[in-house]
């Protein structure tokens, strides 16, 4: 049986930023744009508690800081004392008789007021006034960059090789580190993984984020500043969409971070030495808190799912014809038009490869042709159950790896042993009447090593 990989976990920017070490969310507080995003994406009581502390040098006291809020909002309380925390937003320092109070990280209450004020979201990565741009590009024509170039990405994925010239090594590696393809050995190219099925299946905005956090974890492997990448991520949440920026001040690192940049679709640069670029829509919600990324995609709303299981894609994009065939038996395809049957071997194709029957209902409902979203409910509830149905076969089996013994002398050997191993717990399943039984493979050994002491005591 194909083992099914764990579902795709996509950290929000709190979760990400908490796994990082201390002393890189310390310097990470040096730029003000790095200290607005992060406020940006705290909880609102959390927000509450850095505005009222923000101009106040001195320790606040944590009975005080309780006072803030009524009892019935004290989880609430606890939440935000601990994201704040864990974020390093502040810190617990003791006070005159004793006392635990919290102050605000010193870095991060300085930059927090310049950003507030209005200041150093450009000082660092931008240079003097620009020129105008003769090539100057306008939203329309960034968003539909945006969307090309990671559709070049997508496509790779699922094998096409429409636009995949664009895809380059740095793309692949980061590919292969998360998971999402993998190098199976005969074929030169990557073949998909099942987390790179359930990959596919996720919006372009969570596509987007999880792609990045992978790369950010390879990038000090690459020989870059990670403080550098992150800084300059916050720094593209704050720009204007269709408005360029200079490269002027950037170093090597960062400008070798751009060009990756410019080949996800997060900033448009029309060639590697002219020193202006524009982040794109995907770069400016990618730290925002924003995860509509509907505006950048074309034909959101595309299929028709009707009772007998018929699927109709309304498209004339090959990638989203190919993410319609991942669970589908593709029948007919037009330039404009394509019919695909869910059928009990392609849900069930799918869900080997790692995609679950939830993901399948939920992928048809966010792409719903605009007439289907009239309906209640959205996709017809005999396709949805079914799929659901399909899902729960293939559950009723549950298959693990263990090993046989069998033609025990006696039914006190069969007994003792089999006594043994189930207070091991490594006891699958056993048979008294016939003497059978099997145990993990991990605990194996241990079952063999006492059956042996156990026969030379015998003896």
């Amino acid at each position: 049986m194909a083992s099914v990989s764990k579902k795709l976990e996509c950290k929000d920017l709190h979760g990400y930023l908490k796994t990082l070490p201390s002393t890189i969310l310390d310097k990470l507080y040096n730029h003000p744009a790095t200290c607005l995003a992060v406020f940006r994406q705290l909880p609102q009581l959390s927000k509450h508690y850095v505005m009222r502390m923000l101009f106040i040098e001195q320790p606040v006291s944590q009975s005080a800081v309780g006072l803030w809020v009524t009892n019935k909002h004290n989880e609430e309380h606890k939440f935000a004392a601990k994201v704040l925390s864990e974020l390093r937003v502040w810190h617990e320092q003791q006070m005159q008789g004793g006392l635990l109070g919290w102050v605000l990280n010193g870095t991060f209450r300085s930059n927090m007021k310049v950003a507030l004020l209005g200041g150093g979201m450009d000082s660092q990565f931008t240079g003097g006034p620009l020129p105008p741009d003769k090539h100057a590009k306008d939203v329309p024509f960034l968003d539909k960059y945006a969307l090309e170039r990671w559709e070049c990405v997508l496509h790779f994925m699922v094998g096409s090789t429409e636009g995949t010239e664009g895809v380059s090594k740095d793309i692949i590696d980061v590919l292969l580190n998360a998971g999402l393809m993998t190098m199976d050995g005969v074929d030169p190219m990557p073949s998909i993984t099942p987390a790179g099925f359930q990959f596919l299946l996720m919006d372009i905005g969570s596509q987007v984020w999880y792609f990045m956090l992978q790369y950010l974890d390879t990038v000090e492997a690459r020989g870059m500043d990670l403080i550098d990448c992150l800084s300059f991520l916050f720094q593209l949440s704050f720009s204007t969409l269709g408005k360029d920026y200079s490269t002027e001040n950037m170093n090597e690192g960062q400008q070798r971070f751009l060009q990756h940049l410019r080949e996800f679709g997060l900033v448009y640069q029309r060639k590697r030495k002219i020193q202006r670029y524009y982040p794109t829509r995907l770069a400016i919600n990618l730290a925002s808190g924003q995860s509509d990324f509907t505006s950048v995609g074309k034909n959101t709303g595309y299929l028709m799912v009707e009772t007998n299981y018929r699927v109709y894609a309304y498209t004339d994009s090959p990638l989203q014809v190919a993410l319609v065939a991942l669970f589908c038996e593709m029948l007919y395809r037009f330039p404009t038009f394509s019919v695909g049957n869910l059928t009990r071997v392609s849900v069930r194709d799918a869900l080997i490869r790692g995609i679950t029957a939830d993901q399948i209902i939920s992928f048809l409902k966010t792409h719903a042709h605009p007439k289907m979203t009239k309906n209640t409910p959205v996709i017809p509830s005999t396709v949805t159950d079914q799929v659901r149905l399909w899902e729960l076969e293939r559950d009723r089996f549950k298959f693990m790896e263990g090993v046989l013994y069998d033609q025990f002398l006696s039914q006190n050997d069969f007994e003792l042993l089999r006594d043994y191993a189930k207070d091991l717990g490594v006891l699958l399943w056993d048979n008294a009447i016939k003497r059978v039984m099997v145990v993990t493979k991990g605990g194996h050994d241990d079952v063999k090593r006492y059956w042996k002491r156990q026969k030379q005591s015998n003896s």
